[in-house]
């Protein structure tokens, strides 16, 4: 398995287009309104795409030396992402064998009747398992998914995000303060304000969508944006 380069994953974020702007800003999940996206879902529709994602998953947790015995993705933006990254550390893995690791999938909404286990998962995570958000915005959906998995009896180990919008929530706090909350360790493998300038300097969308996300992050950033504007 290859050693994880955070640069090279920078650059394939940049040349598959995850990040980009709108001139007329867009409502987010979180009810907030915002001049930049952030969207993996081109990548995880395209099936080389998606292996050489779920390849810079499998090496960021081992160089961060994260136990894993599941990957699972909160429903429904990082579920095929859980999966593959499962199947492709479950093959590498020197004990491989019938019986050895499981493939889980979450359901977006719970069974009306069957037993927990099925009510809950196609196929319930096993061990430490690690969850996976493709975005993370202020971590709504992200708790709701980890206090189910923990209702549930499942023991997550850690929380890894693709991209860290790295924004304020409407009480002050962050989405590192939530899971901590939970003591879970938060693991980011890119953030917002280490992309946007790179991304800005490649599409170069005009000085007035720049200032806005300046003024974006000022009013809801956990770290300031500059985009030389």
């Amino acid at each position: 398995m290859k050693e994880f380069d955070t640069d090279e994953f920078f650059t394939f974020i940049e040349e598959n287009n995850v990040y980009g702007f709108f001139k007329n800003p867009v409502t987010l999940k979180s009810g907030r309104t915002s001049h930049f996206y952030a969207n993996w879902r081109t990548v995880a529709s395209d099936v080389y795409l998606a292996d050489r994602l779920a390849d810079f998953l499998c090496a960021f947790v081992k160089s961060r030396g994260i136990g894993v015995d599941t990957f699972f993705g909160v429903p429904e933006g990082a579920t095929k992402l859980g999966v593959l990254a499962q199947y492709k550390w479950a093959v590498n893995a020197p004990e491989f064998c019938k019986g050895s690791h499981v493939l889980a999938m979450g359901r977006a909404k719970p069974k009306a009747h069957g037993r927990p286990e099925d009510r809950f998962f196609v196929g319930e995570p096993r061990g430490r398992t690690v969850v996976v958000e493709d975005v993370t915005t202020t971590g709504g959906s992200l708790y709701n998914t980890l206090v189910s998995l923990k209702d549930a009896g499942v023991h997550v180990g850690a929380v890894v995000s693709l991209t860290n919008r790295m924004v304020r929530r409407d009480d002050g706090t962050c989405v590192e303060d939530l899971i901590g909350g939970l003591n879970l360790p938060f693991y980011s493998m890119s953030t917002a304000p280490e992309l946007l300038p790179r991304i800005y300097n490649r599409v170069q969308p005009g000085a007035e969508i720049g200032k806005a996300v300046e003024l974006e992050f000022e009013q809801y950033g956990l770290a300031p944006v500059r985009l030389g504007v």
